[in-house]
């Protein structure tokens, strides 16, 4: 990644790299596309607005940020450090893949904040989006930030009702009581096997295999997790009835998005 600093604001040069694919492709739920088509959100509660400055020459404008939060921070979170051109290039061995990587050739895997997107996606459940950001908003609205493990010790159910999560509070609860009593830690499962983390997460309230593997993936970067939903059930049914490709190993997570993507727009499901 290569940057320049303009006044208060940092100018990128990044390949493999779309915002909306990246940012609005339902990893992260702070995200928020602005008229102009920039993106607003957080991270570790730090706000940032970013904006494409010229798509085919990959730069980007971080706005109102210093260099030393560029490198300490958002270099970090965007994944800046890792060659996704190479790892599409791994992936291309497939066809179909080939195919994918094309379609959503500017998807990253944000390294997120492992709490909150544990709860994220434990909020995700049976919902949509739109909804998914609206619970995730009025709990950020409560707490003036969003709520560590610690701020959320006494909440019970009820207390959490301005949410409208619906059966979705008790989950949370459950999540928070198991983290905060240390039944369950954040850097257990970091350290975890990706069986052993998923067990672990599946012993929450209301986690199954596919939140477990979704916030694996996004939320604790194992790239081994693979979630599994309709779309992805498809994709496999029809191109990979045997399994994935071996070109996958290890990196089954980020293949996930690239096929994800690309099976919704076979279907004329992209959103």
């Amino acid at each position: 990644m290569d940057y320049s600093v303009k006044g208060n604001d940092i100018i990128i040069k990044q390949s493999d790299f779309e915002l909306s694919q990246t940012l609005d492709c339902g990893q992260a739920f702070r995200w928020e596309q602005q008229e102009d088509g920039s993106f607003t959100g957080a991270y570790l509660n730090r706000p940032l607005r970013i904006s494409t400055v010229d798509i085919k020459d990959c730069t980007f404008m971080l706005h109102d940020i210093s260099e030393d939060e560029l490198l300490n921070i958002w270099y970090d979170y965007f994944d800046f450090t890792t060659d996704y051109s190479e790892l599409k290039r791994r992936l291309s061995e497939d066809e179909t893949l080939s195919k994918a990587c094309d379609f959503a050739y500017g998807i990253r895997i944000l390294r997120q904040d492992s709490w909150e997107a544990l709860s994220s996606f434990i909020i995700s459940q049976n919902n949509n989006i739109p909804r998914i950001k609206g619970i995730i908003g009025r709990l950020v609205e409560h707490y003036g930030r969003y709520p560590s493990i610690d701020d959320m010790a006494d909440e019970t159910a009820d207390s959490l009702s301005f949410l409208r999560a619906g059966f979705r509070a008790k989950y949370l609860v459950d999540a928070v009581d198991k983290l905060y009593r240390g039944e369950i830690t954040i850097e257990g499962i970091r350290q975890a096997s990706l069986e052993d983390a998923t067990k672990k997460l599946m012993s929450i309230k209301g986690v199954g295999p596919k939140v477990a593997s979704c916030a694996l993936l996004f939320g604790f970067y194992k790239l081994d997790a693979f979630p599994v939903d309709v779309w992805v059930k498809r994709v496999l049914s029809e191109y990979y009835p045997n399994g994935l490709p071996d070109c996958t190993k290890g990196i089954e997570g980020i293949a996930q998005q690239y096929l994800f993507h690309y099976i919704r727009k076979q279907y004329g499901k992209v959103e």
